[in-house]
């Protein structure tokens, strides 16, 4: 009856007229029965092709992460990383060798930062005025002030940071993640992507990208204003009935085609994408709803505040989404809005004012669900700045050039150290001198975060088994963990 030539799977999505939103109306996870199935140990150095939830072969202190992530660069030295010698020297020649990336507006000069640092919570953190929400929370945070990627342009720090090296076209943590784990839920995706209203980053889907891991692993963005997921909502004429009809037939298309491919995995990826549509026509709107979360809630992440409504929203949908199952989510800022080569005074303040807030009561909100434990939140960028100043034209026009030789950024909960400052950068805050992290150490310590060897952690390429740390001779910063 099914004849290839009279109406092939192709034809059939072709002429039924509904997308990826409309195939969500129908339950086919419970037609198919593998909400019941059993949880799979991981196979690692072999390729598996689905979202249910893996055991990891070490003991795991995460089951989530969501990765605040500050695109473009933000200035260290006037945010984690106090420098006396900054303010001793400021307006002077600096002593030593600068690497510039915009030589056209490069100036020797050094820059101190205009803002007070002061010391907080029991830990005795010292962070930057600009700050006054996270100061609240040092005692629940590791302050990385040694970072350093080595490269001084935006894209290949973006991929050193996001994916490991600084090549294009490998996948990004959370595909890694998800493709070892799996997720804890089968109603949303596992890999999910909170946009900024003004636009993606730079780079855009390289910070998602699932690169030459299946497309099963790659991050769903949703959208920033309402309606988040576009087309939930079938056409009158499908509702009920008719789709569910519809979907069984396609249902019966796609058995056909996969029993005349056994072991084509990149299909069976195909069908679940499917399956997983099915669940999230209520499951998603559901999670992507904050009207029902308590007054108190909002006002703690700033909703109320027109500052900080796009941010704390967002940070608390990532707080949704994580106590719902999903394995990584990451909220994403427009554009390079931290690559402060000018207006410096002006712009780190108002970045400042808009997520300081948002990201503290994140961190507050997880530990009073009890979810901080077991959930990496991860704040930073692909770089940092450079001590001296930039664009010398004005102080209102003041910036401060790429820096990835040392630079800072911080991380709390699933299994990181509480109340923790490590590394150091020179007395310039130029380059990291005492416990260097390079990138690739940084993700095997997640990864050993999560219960996995990022050295077994494989995808066969070419046959070649590649890793998301690959060869660089990654190390988990033991000193970091609890």
């Amino acid at each position: 009856m099914n004849h290839p030539q009279l109406c092939s799977r192709r034809h059939f999505m072709h002429a039924g007229g509904f997308g990826l939103g409309s195939i969500a109306l129908a339950s086919l996870l419970k037609q198919d029965g593998l909400l019941a199935a059993p949880v799979k140990p991981a196979t690692f150095g072999e390729v598996t092709y689905d979202l249910l939830p893996k055991q990891p072969p070490h003991e795991a202190k995460a089951k989530a992460m969501i990765s605040l992530f500050m695109m473009g660069g933000p200035s260290q030295m006037d945010l984690f990383d106090p420098k006396p010698m900054l303010t001793k020297y400021d307006g002077q020649k600096f002593p030593g060798e600068i690497k510039y990336d915009n030589l056209a507006q490069a100036s020797s000069k050094v820059l101190g930062s205009p803002w007070k640092f002061q010391k907080h919570g029991q830990c005795g953190m010292e962070l930057s005025e600009l700050l006054p929400h996270l100061s609240k929370v040092v005692d629940d945070i590791t302050l990385i002030r040694s970072m350093t990627s080595g490269v001084n342009n935006h894209a290949q720090a973006l991929y050193a940071m996001n994916a490991g090296r600084t090549t294009a076209g490998r996948p990004a943590l959370g595909s890694w993640l998800t493709y070892g784990l799996g997720s804890e839920t089968q109603d949303l995706p596992a890999y999910m992507v909170l946009a900024h209203p003004g636009g993606l980053p730079t780079f855009q889907g390289e910070h998602y990208t699932n690169g030459w891991l299946p497309a099963l692993f790659q991050g769903t963005v949703i959208r920033p204003t309402e309606p988040r997921i576009l087309n939930l909502d079938p056409p009158a004429s499908l509702a009920g009935r008719p789709q569910e009809r519809q979907l069984r037939l396609l249902k019966a298309f796609n058995q056909d085609h996969l029993s005349a491919h056994p072991g084509e995995l990149d299909l069976q990826a195909r069908i679940a994408s499917y399956e997983l549509a099915a669940n999230m026509q209520t499951a998603a709107r559901e999670a992507l709803d904050i009207s029902n979360e308590p007054a108190s809630i909002k006002k703690l992440y700033g909703v109320d505040n027109p500052v900080t409504r796009d941010y704390g929203t967002r940070c608390l949908i990532a707080r949704r989404l994580v106590e719902r199952g999903v394995r990584y989510v990451q909220v994403l800022n427009s554009g390079q809005s931290w690559d402060q080569h000018s207006s410096l005074l002006s712009t780190l303040p108002k970045n400042c004012a808009a997520c300081d807030q948002p990201s503290a009561a994140l961190l507050m909100d997880l530990e009073q669900r009890g979810l901080l434990d077991t959930t990496v939140v991860h704040w930073g960028g692909e770089m940092g700045r450079l001590p001296v100043l930039q664009n010398d034209a004005g102080r209102e026009k003041w910036g401060r050039d790429h820096n990835t030789y040392g630079f800072s950024m911080w991380a709390a909960g699933g299994g990181l150290k509480r109340g923790y400052v490590h590394g150091e950068t020179d007395e310039w805050s130029h380059k990291a001198v005492v416990d260097e992290v390079h990138h690739y150490d940084w993700h095997a310590t997640l990864m050993h975060l999560f219960g996995l060897d990022h050295n077994k952690l494989t995808y066969q390429r070419n046959g070649v088994a590649a890793s998301l740390t690959d060869g660089q001779g990654a190390k988990v910063v033991r000193e970091l963990l609890a």
